[in-house]
């Protein structure tokens, strides 16, 4: 099944409309291709700049899906974390620190195996400044819980945003980032000079 373009016209609720309606009238629009089952990672790139929590909120309504996020841990911490902390978790974001170690991804593969349903975003640059290679926590969990990564995408240029393929990791890294960013490649941020290359560090 290939991906389509959401309208109002194929949702259901009244948020998907609300968010369908929104992307539109600031000239986004939203593709989509179904889940391919009820657990996975999605892998969501270019990531440069803070319009993009903006515009991934509204796809994510658009869709209609109840996705979670990774979101730095100072968040949830200290006095604005009060606030700040609890509209992220409302939006899906769990806290999560900079550096996980293989502990934390092993409990993270756990927590997703044992939900009926997860589906968890993650951007796989850790940043919105330029990188050398993506970190890759993504690529431990979902061989940890055997789940397939999707991939989705920001593209400024077309003011279109899509989660538009599922691939089912192989172990072999150097393949599985090849189809990762075959998928990905040609997407361009809201900075395209911030965007890091598809490619991951060769000692992870």
């Amino acid at each position: 099944m290939t991906a389509h373009l959401l309208t109002t016209k194929n949702v259901e609720t009244g948020l998907q409309r609300f968010a369908v309606i929104t992307m539109k009238l600031i000239g986004w629009r939203v593709l989509y291709k179904p889940l391919p089952g009820p657990r996975g990672v999605i892998v969501v790139y270019p990531h440069t700049s803070n319009w993009d929590f903006v515009v991934g909120v509204l796809a994510m309504w658009a869709i209609g899906m109840p996705f979670h996020f990774i979101a730095k841990s100072t968040l949830f911490e200290g006095v604005t974390g009060a606030t700040i902390g609890r509209l992220v978790r409302y939006l899906g974001g769990e806290p999560v620190e900079r550096k996980a170690s293989t502990g934390a991804i092993a409990r993270l593969a756990e927590r997703i195996n044992r939900a009926d349903w997860y589906w968890l975003a993650i951007t796989p640059e850790g940043t919105r400044s330029h990188r050398p290679y993506w970190r890759s926590g993504f690529y431990h969990i979902a061989l940890a819980a055997k789940i397939p990564v999707g991939c989705a995408y920001f593209d400024f240029a077309k003011k279109e945003i899509g989660l538009i393929d599922y691939l089912p990791l192989i172990g072999d890294v150097d393949k599985d980032m090849a189809a990762i960013r075959a998928v990905l490649q040609d997407t361009q941020g809201c900075r395209p000079e911030l965007a890091s290359p598809i490619m991951l560090r060769a000692d992870d």
